[in-house]
């Protein structure tokens, strides 16, 4: 079939190439130029939270938050993506990649784009925050900037709390230089025997896990600041740990010289696979949590302060790369800024508090007694988390299951839960009265597997079925499959959602789950979760789109349906929102989409590896990417032919290790209520303009501004308002 952008007619002159002569070559839509590194791209994502650290119309407390979560981020990205492009550098594996580019080039990009976007972070915290918070009475200082009554209580806590936990360990004949833990805050020291004048390097590790890391010193009633300025009484002063420590290193080197001292942080390797010959994957997976700690070095951040003695002796002794070596100036491993976020009494420097409301279809009569499954009697019911409770509705569902005497059994996907979760709980309540329930716990669920292995024994001590799926797979599919008897049938009882059963994240993302007992559906999924616990190959679904063999095709299959609709002269148009667009077969189909003229909007919170603006690739692409109070989560892929249109929801992202190495589950929201909400929300995504960015011809991200700066549409916002309209209405019939 001919592409939109051919020739005109085969006659037409064309070079000895066979373009026609005055019109450009159709790009190819699988070259590297037009692939995106995806590690580059995720930096282009935590440039913008950084961004939201730094607006200066944002309260002050969410902006410390913003520069919090960077930090965290990059820890993570460190540890996981950073580490693997590491390992492929020290395998000499040299294979290019979609992009075109070696581990080993990218690992040069990164540090060429990170170095002074992490110095940009520190500075942003040092010149811009912490100032800023003191203004209003929360303020982190220095040891030597506290008055003598100060330092006393200083000196008390040191010597009672602190001092007790600490190990300094030399470097000599005889001590190797000591294993430095992952995230792990480590002060260097210098120290000198003044007589024999030999001088040992020492290395000293901060017990963040047993102590603060911002120890608070109450200010006295009246105090005055070095510019002469009173102190507020009620100022809350925090003292960095590692200050603490510093003025006291007479006690841990008693008779020594102090020459040199320097706070530094490792970052290791935390990735690991559980082989796919694994018989017992609970016991393989807790030893490769053993070892993670001991993971390669992939980066390594030193105060920007030390001497170069110092420096070249930490470098060098931990065999690292320059590469990857950061110095940073202020304090290390921001994520301390947590603790100041949760200060009480502050919070007029927070966003007002956003309390989730009852869906009015799960109202009926007393809130914590209503019939969900006549609710889902009534018709399918779409929730939306955070602005819908979690807590009367996805736990209301099960704990009425747990109690309902018709119901014969319970099956769940766990991939992260809560320590206090009050689901896992109700399925114990289930198992001990009979009903049949199963738990399929995904152990591998990253960084939370030591949850999920203590959760997984409890609900084995206590008699539910417990599955922990196939180790070469992860189990990421978010569903609820409860099986009720009414008469002389059994019907099916659905939630099928976006997000994990987290009731603490459920306040925090933004994700869609459906309450259905729509039994084609129902089928699917009792299907999947045999498949899941039993021994069968896996089967085609009626209407489920499921990874890792169906989910790909299926989404391909709707762009072509819809590239197809375009042609034929029907008004289209295709909508996506998801956390994050890698799949390199899914970006080549919407490159052709846009290149047959079909409008496509994508809104993604993270990582893009497509680019947009490209003449005759993507013209009719446009990406932008919301940030908010609420972290964006919700997976919804939609598309219009004509009168027709189709939504779809779920628990996948439009990645390889998605669609590849991992059970989702999607699915068609056929219900018109429940689509049209789903698709207004969509819109509102992509026209916000309180935290949006849109991804531009130069491949940079440009910050979306408001055309009416006093009345900016904002997608959170509009949809608290709408939810607590919504909620106020019901309360009134």
């Amino acid at each position: 079939m001919l592409d939109d952008h051919a020739p005109d007619s085969p006659d037409a002159p064309t070079d000895p190439g066979g373009t026609a002569v005055g019109v450009p070559p159709v790009p190819d839509p699988t070259a590297p130029e037009f692939f995106v590194n995806r590690e580059l791209s995720w930096v282009d994502f935590d440039r913008r939270v950084l961004e939201l650290a730094q607006d200066p119309t944002t309260r002050l407390l969410e902006r410390a938050k913003f520069a919090a979560i960077f930090a965290s981020n990059l820890d993570e990205f460190f540890m996981i993506r950073v580490a693997g492009l590491h390992a492929k550098v020290w395998a000499e594996n040299r294979r290019r990649g979609a992009d075109g580019r070696t581990a080993d080039q990218v690992l040069d990009e990164l540090r060429a784009k990170l170095d002074p976007l992490v110095q940009e972070h520190a500075r942003t915290v040092d010149r811009d925050i912490l100032p800023a918070l003191r203004e209003h009475g929360i303020r982190i200082a220095r040891h030597d900037e506290l008055t003598p009554d100060q330092q006393a209580v200083v000196k008390t806590r040191f010597e009672n709390r602190i001092y007790p936990v600490l190990t300094p360990l030399a470097v000599g004949l005889g001590r190797p230089f000591p294993y430095i833990s992952n995230l792990s805050l480590n002060l260097g020291v210098l120290v000198r025997d003044p007589d024999t004048r030999q001088t040992v390097f020492a290395r000293i590790k901060l017990p963040t896990e047993v102590v603060d890391r911002l120890e608070e010193v109450a200010s006295p009633d009246a105090t005055v600041s070095e510019e002469g300025t009173p102190i507020p009484a009620d100022e809350r002063v925090f003292v960095p740990l590692e200050e603490i420590v510093e003025a006291h290193l007479d006690q841990l080197f008693p008779g020594m010289e102090i020459l040199d001292r320097g706070m530094f942080r490792v970052t290791r390797d935390a990735d690991f696979e559980i082989s796919d010959d694994a018989d017992d994957v609970k016991r393989a997976l807790e030893a490769e949590l053993r070892n993670r700690r001991f993971g390669e070095i992939v980066r390594v951040e030193l105060d920007a302060r030390v001497s170069e003695a110092l420096r070249t002796e930490i470098v060098e002794q931990l065999g690292v790369e320059e590469r990857q070596v950061y110095d940073l100036p202020g304090l290390l491993d921001l994520t301390a800024l947590w603790q100041l976020v949760k200060v009480p009494g502050h919070n007029e420097l927070l966003d007002d508090p956003w309390r989730a409301v009852t869906h009015p279809r799960l109202r009926e009569g007393d809130d914590q007694t209503a019939d969900v499954f006549a609710a889902m009697r009534r018709g399918p019911v779409l929730v939306h988390h955070p602005y819908d409770s979690f807590h009367t509705s996805v736990e209301r569902f099960l704990d009425q299951a747990a109690a309902d005497k018709d119901v014969l059994a319970i099956k769940m996907t766990v991939y992260r839960t809560n320590a206090d979760s009050t689901l896992l709980p109700a399925l114990v309540r289930a198992s001990e009265k009979g009903k049949q329930t199963v738990a399929l716990v995904e152990l591998k669920a990253r960084f939370d597997e030591q949850a999920n292995i203590k959760w997984a024994r409890v609900l084995e001590d206590t008699g539910v079925h417990v599955v922990y799926g196939h180790p070469a797979l992860k189990t990421h599919a978010k569903v609820i499959l409860v099986v009720r008897r009414e008469g002389e049938k059994v019907r099916h009882y659905l939630h099928i959602g976006t997000g994990n059963y987290h009731a603490k994240t459920a306040n925090l993302y933004t994700d869609f789950g459906i309450f259905t007992r729509d039994q084609v559906l129902g089928q699917d999924v009792a299907d999947l979760f045999n498949q899941l616990t039993g021994f069968a190959k896996p089967g085609r679904f009626r209407k489920a789109l499921v990874a890792p063999n169906s989910l790909r095709d299926g989404l391909l299959e709707q762009i072509d349906r819809t590239v197809e609709a375009h042609r034929a002269g029907q008004e289209t148009r295709i909508q996506l929102k998801m956390n994050a667009l890698v799949d390199r077969a899914s970006i080549h189909a919407l490159y052709r989409a846009s290149q047959a003229g079909v409008p496509i909007d994508i809104n993604v919170r993270g990582i893009c590896c497509l680019r947009v603006g490209v003449p005759g690739l993507s013209e009719t692409i446009r990406v932008r990417s919301v940030l908010g109070r609420f972290l964006e989560h919700s997976r919804i892929y939609a598309f219009q032919r004509g009168e027709e249109r189709i939504a779809l929801m779920g628990s996948a992202d439009i990645m390889e290790r998605n669609l590849d190495n991992r059970v989702e589950l999607v699915i068609p929201v056929d219900d018109e209520s429940a689509r049209d909400e789903l698709l207004d929300a969509l819109d509102r995504a992509f026209h916000d303009e309180d935290g949006s960015w849109e991804l531009g011809a130069d491949d940079d991200w440009h910050r979306v501004r408001p055309q009416d700066p006093e009345n900016p549409r904002g997608l959170q916002r509009g949809l608290m308002e709408l939810h607590a309209a919504r909620a106020k209405e019901a309360d009134q019939e």
